[in-house]
């Protein structure tokens, strides 16, 4: 059976009261720009979910991209007919038979939202599902387990049937729980970090530290690259804040406190990217912190570091595994790129045995014994370039070739 319709089911931000509205105006939003190059696809919104009458366009591609849509939960190709008992028993065998492979078991389930209709959801169940079995005598119920499970939805405007449940992204729409900075490096857990962080709503701009010309074009590839991926999930361009550590990062190793460069590092990369998050309204930074994976994440590393922001840090993956941020990290395409032998400037400078418990006074002593520290922490702020990565495309500042870029 060809649906002529999908079904689109939103996700846990329909548990919200009050701003329930505004994210299904904005799930509205995003579901138009899927359609977008189908002009003769058209979507309307119902309480708690969307339909997008297809008018012929393609099912499948509008459903691969309906999948990366951070708010829905689930969505169906469905079949709406009219709220008749004949057409509804029909139309349920039509789409049994149209299975590309013949059950064995099913079930049948009916949900009457329009309580006018005759029979309630019980005597549909038995309705539809006798007249299957009529006409499927090697078919069997099984309510536990079924292979298929035929679905009827009895709601005002029509009757809905279909047997296919698609899972969605989940999480919130983007861009509707307000807005934070991401520290981007070239590695495996900060790209899973802003993915998260995009699921659970959050806009994202990022910040990517370089130390030209100690990091190469390369590594700026790879990040450009990784941006863009988390741009694909986004549906819009993400600007990428490309910030040159090299000064820093240099008088921060000729300090002699090898021990806490790393420390000393983070610290300034996050009064950095406070700056920035100042200037573009965000009201937090992502990190791809995981407890105990490296020295500068240990629980009292973090507590140092974490004291030169007053912003709240948001590390979306502080109790996973390395293995679940890896398996993450491939479905959502970015771990083919972040495994790439590219330097950053987190790689250089790295000490033999740094400290995993910092002692916080005596961190603000040393930072307080740099020349110019703040001098150049402002520097860095105000040479910054930023560009605004496209998912899917080149943008004009890549395309010139980026030779000058540092």
């Amino acid at each position: 059976m060809k649906a002529d319709m999908i079904l689109i089911r939103f996700g846990e931000f329909t548990l919200k009261g009050r701003n329930r509205g505004q994210f299904e105006r904005r799930m509205l939003q995003k579901v138009k720009g899927v359609l977008a190059p189908f002009p003769d696809a058209a979507v309307a919104h119902t309480y708690g979910r969307l339909y997008i009458t297809l008018n012929g366009a393609p099912y499948e591609t509008i459903a691969k991209e309906l999948k990366l849509v951070f708010g829905i939960h689930s969505f169906s190709p469905v079949r709406r007919i009219e709220s008749d008992l004949e057409m509804i028993r029909e139309t349920a065998l039509e789409l049994m038979h149209s299975l590309p492979k013949e059950p064995v078991t099913f079930k049948v389930s009916v949900r009457r939202v329009d309580k006018s209709f005759p029979y309630d959801s019980p005597e549909m169940n038995h309705l539809v599902g006798s007249h299957v079995l009529r006409a499927c005598p090697n078919l069997k119920v099984n309510v536990r387990e079924p292979e298929v499970e035929l679905r009827v939805e009895i709601q005002p405007e029509g009757t809905y049937i279909f047997n296919e449940v698609v899972e969605g992204a989940g999480g919130y729409p983007y861009g509707t729980n307000g807005k934070a900075m991401l520290l981007l490096s070239g590695g495996i857990d900060s790209p899973v970090a802003g993915y998260l962080s995009m699921r659970k709503g959050l806009e994202l701009e990022a910040v990517h530290f370089h130390s030209y010309p100690f990091t190469s074009e390369q590594a700026k590839e790879k990040v450009i690259e990784l941006t863009r991926r988390l741009a694909h999930y986004s549906g819009v361009p993400i600007k990428l804040h490309m910030v040159s550590f090299t000064e820093i990062q240099t008088a921060l190793a000729s300090s002699n406190q090898e021990p806490l460069i790393i420390t000393l590092m983070r610290r300034s990369m996050l009064r950095i990217a406070q700056r920035l998050a100042e200037q573009s309204a965000a009201l937090g930074i992502v990190t791809g912190d995981s407890l105990g994976q490296v020295a500068s994440q240990t629980l009292g590393s973090m507590n140092v570091i974490g004291r030169s922001t007053e912003l709240p840090l948001l590390r979306p993956l502080i109790m996973m595994d390395k293995n679940d941020i890896i398996r993450i990290a491939e479905e959502i395409g970015t771990y083919a790129t972040s495994i790439l032998p590219y330097e950053d400037c987190c790689t250089l400078f790295v000490p033999k045995s740094p400290t995993t418990n910092p002692n916080l006074k005596v961190v603000q002593k040393i930072e307080a014994c740099i020349p110019n520290l703040d001098k150049m922490i402002e520097e860095a702020v105000a040479g910054i370039e930023t560009i605004s990565i496209t998912p899917g495309a080149r943008t004009t500042a890549e395309a010139a070739g980026n030779d000058d870029w540092f």
